[in-house]
């Protein structure tokens, strides 16, 4: 196993486990909030760095 899919691994295993961690607070919607604005930051930084 390659160094890159074993850190793709670990994202990904971090994003679920912060997933069940917000349901077990009750912090869902904080968390969607929090990803949804963190995709439109990262798409605006995009379009400006191209």
């Amino acid at each position: 196993m390659s160094i890159n899919k074993f850190r793709s691994f670990l994202y990904k295993l971090a994003k679920i486990l912060g997933d069940v961690n917000a349901v077990k607070k009750g912090k869902v919607g904080k968390r969607i909030g929090r990803r949804v604005a963190g995709k439109a930051t990262g798409k605006a930084l995009r379009k400006l760095f191209k």
